[in-house]
């Protein structure tokens, strides 16, 4: 079965943060204004840190300075290089997956005075992945408590699982539950609940449930789960991505009740039957220059909503290159990008 990250390498490469609340009517789009380093950007993942903002995104070993790189800005419009979370695997990875070559699909989350930095691990094509864990302190890198810990694995997937363990976001409740969801083709998308004191999952993998799913070869992965006036929002990206400019990649949404589904869409079509409203898609964009926009992340910011993502740029060779866009919500309560430039 083809794998989207089989394409990434030549590809060249939400998390739900702080604060609630629609998005104000006077937010003027963000992408067109984004300045210094966005490129290559595949997969983001973004949280605010003591007034700063924090982007981390896949990497392959063969990109300089390490796995999993690292960017920030003040302002969400200039964005600066940091570096990367990794220089090199974990020991414990040259036994797991030994072929392995990049970091993928970052999410980030902050819960009980630790960041927690989950990322993939997977061979190409294949569904042999596994999702492991890093913890931090703080971001703030000149502080002496900050250190990358290396938590371990979180799960994994081998041949003979219904399921592929990349792709994974944590979303956490009112309540204080919290609930892991990952997945890419091969069953789609799964949910379990973690566990608040690990981050690891609480309850046997046996027991997820399938939230998102498409009938072969239709593709689902990227899941990105928040909660709005009652309902919770779960994001999905559909299609192929990572084959440049000619990435079909786009993102749709459904909502539930429960955070356990079903999720469904605005006409009704469940999520695991392949519906979903389109949230944001390439012939969105009025200048024709990004394609194949997908793989979220939502930034909940000071009563202000944004839909972080990536997208290929055809003024550069089809990199995959950051790209952040207000998100507005209808009077019948669906998030929506207007069109525009992406």
């Amino acid at each position: 079965m083809f794998n989207r990250r089989l394409m990434l390498q030549s590809a060249v490469a939400v998390g739900v943060t702080s604060a609630t609340g629609l998005m104000a009517e006077t937010v003027a789009p963000v992408s067109p204004e984004l300045k210094g380093n966005l490129s290559p950007v595949h997969d983001p993942t973004i949280i605010k840190a003591d007034g700063l903002y924090h982007l981390f995104s896949t990497s392959q070993m063969r990109e300089a300075p390490g796995l999993i790189h690292w960017r920030t800005s003040k302002d969400l419009i200039n964005w600066d290089f940091k570096g990367a979370v990794m220089t090199a695997f974990p020991d414990w990875v040259k036994t797991e997956l030994p072929e392995t070559r990049g970091a993928w699909a970052p999410d980030i989350q902050f819960h009980n005075g630790l960041y927690r930095l989950y990322y993939s691990l997977s061979l190409f094509g294949k569904n042999t992945s596994v999702i492991a864990m890093l913890t931090t302190p703080t971001l703030n890198t000149d502080d002496p408590a900050f250190s990358w810990k290396d938590e371990g694995v979180v799960l994994r997937s081998v041949a003979e699982d219904h399921f592929n363990a990349i792709d994974s976001h944590l979303f956490i409740d009112d309540d204080g539950r919290q609930w892991l969801s990952w997945g890419s083709f091969w069953g789609g998308i799964q949910l379990a609940e973690a566990d608040p004191a690990t981050g690891k999952l609480k309850q046997s993998v046996r027991k997820r449930r399938n939230i998102a799913r498409r009938p072969p070869p239709g593709a689902v992965e990227a899941p990105v789960i928040i909660k709005q006036d009652g309902y919770y929002y779960l994001f999905v990206s559909y299609d192929f991505c990572c084959r440049g400019l000619e990435s079909s990649y786009y993102t749709v949404v459904g909502r539930a009740r429960k955070v356990t589904g079903p999720y469904v869409d605005d006409q009704g079509r469940k999520l695991t039957e392949g519906g979903g409203r389109r949230v944001i898609h390439a012939d969105m964009d009025v200048s024709g220059r990004f394609k194949g926009p997908g793989h979220v992340d939502i930034l909940r910011d000071e009563g202000r909503d944004y839909i972080v993502y990536h997208a290929y740029d055809s003024e550069n060779r089809g990199r995959p290159t950051l790209r952040i866009k207000a998100l507005h919500w209808t009077t019948d309560g669906w998030p929506e990008v207007r069109s525009g430039a992406l």
